[in-house]
């Protein structure tokens, strides 16, 4: 299926390629089946990630990372996503944790913590809560300012490598009177006291991924662990998640790209009526209409992540639109993947059933596709406004 020159890759980027195939085949294929029934955190394969290099794609080189491209990182989740998108997501959900550190981050922060990170440790991006989930503005944990330290108090919920993470970015309110303009990020390290993890979430997909509550009772933390400054959260979030949406958008690719394949591969195996399933001309088409979905898909992740890597500013619309897209197509994609398997496609015997579990979480997290739409219409309206449509 792949013929990544055609998008122009650098070696470095088919090295990345290649590495992640060979983990995905040789490490995360034999286990994917037993994490997923256990719903339990891979910590070998993620210590292989880490043994990789892989930690160190989203980070700058000068902090022992590999450069910190968007490109790197969407090939490389892609890639591991073809396997399990469960296990991929403890590397991305990582560089999701990173990214308040690496785009508002202080340099005495960077330095203390991106090391660390690039060399393998786990974090996590804490927004969630019961009340506040597309509504960033409506986060009811709070941070009180005494003395040299901020005190927390109050709930995360539905966090990603909650639990497992070292590092955590934490959404609170410094000011619920000024609403979204009183929120602030903190860095909170596990182990800080006041700090514990509630309900471990049993998950329909993903289930190789730990997403866990985060209970602040009185958590003190340092001044110093600020991002960026008080009240200055919600500019931080979307800067975020404006970044981290092509990550998303690789995953459901990934997960796409895996379920047609294996439709492919059984199309040549299984036999009906004397003839392998794929002498038939209605098999065919389906297989065609999934290959275009996912053909079409790559182009705009890809051309997603490379606009991003251009250096432009204007990334909220192409980043909602390669996640929104990506993410129905990863959904559509592996629903007629257990279609074309029929009755074998619906046993946990063969991958595509788990595909579809996984792929519906796509639609849903780092902004529901509903919202993404809406993004890309409010950006529309505003192109029109300025004249440039």
């Amino acid at each position: 299926m792949d013929k990544p020159a055609d998008f122009g890759l650098t070696e470095l980027q088919l090295e990345i390629k290649n590495l992640c195939r060979e983990i995905g085949e040789k490490k995360i294929v034999p286990v994917r089946e037993k994490y997923d029934a256990e719903g339990v955190f891979p910590h070998d394969i993620v210590k292989d990630f880490a043994d990789a290099g892989l930690f160190g794609l989203f980070i700058p080189e000068q902090y022992g990372g590999m450069g910190g491209n968007t490109m790197d990182m969407v090939i490389a989740v892609e890639e591991l996503s073809k396997y399990c998108a469960g296990i991929a997501l403890s590397l991305f959900g990582t560089a999701l944790g990173t990214l308040p550190i690496l785009l508002c981050g202080n340099d005495e922060q960077k330095a203390k913590y991106l090391p660390r990170i690039a060399a393998g440790e786990i974090a996590a991006f804490a927004l969630t809560e019961a009340n506040a989930g597309s509504d960033a503005a409506g986060v009811a944990t709070t941070a009180v300012k005494d003395g040299d330290c901020y005190v927390l108090n109050g709930t995360k919920q539905w966090i990603t490598n909650g639990g497992e993470a070292k590092i955590y970015t934490v959404c609170t309110t410094t000011d619920r009177a000024k609403g979204a303009r009183g929120a602030t990020f903190f860095v909170v390290e596990d182990g800080t006291p006041g700090f514990t993890y509630g309900k471990k979430e049993n998950k329909m997909g993903i289930r190789a991924s730990s997403t866990r509550e985060l209970v602040f009772q009185d958590c003190r933390v340092p001044k110093e662990n600020v991002i960026w400054g008080e009240g200055r959260g919600f500019f931080v979030a979307m800067k975020t998640l404006d970044r981290s949406r092509p990550s998303v958008a690789a995953q459901a690719l990934g997960i796409a790209e895996g379920a047609l394949e294996c439709a492919i591969k059984y199309s040549r195996e299984r036999h009906q009526f004397g003839q392998p399933l794929n002498a038939n001309q209605g098999y065919r088409f389906m297989l065609a209409d999934m290959a275009m979905k996912v053909e079409a898909a790559k182009a705009l992740v890809y051309r997603c992540a490379q606009y991003m890597d251009s250096g432009a500013k204007d990334i909220s619309k192409i980043s909602a639109m390669a996640k929104c897209y990506a993410s129905d197509v990863a959904m559509s994609v592996t629903t007629d993947a257990v279609q074309a398997l029929g009755g074998y496609g619906y046993m946990k015997e063969y991958p595509v059933e788990k595909m579809m579990r996984d792929a519906k979480i796509t639609q849903i997290y780092e902004g529901t596709n509903q919202i993404q739409r809406d993004v890309i219409g409010r950006e529309l309206v505003k192109e029109a406004a300025a004249g440039l449509i």
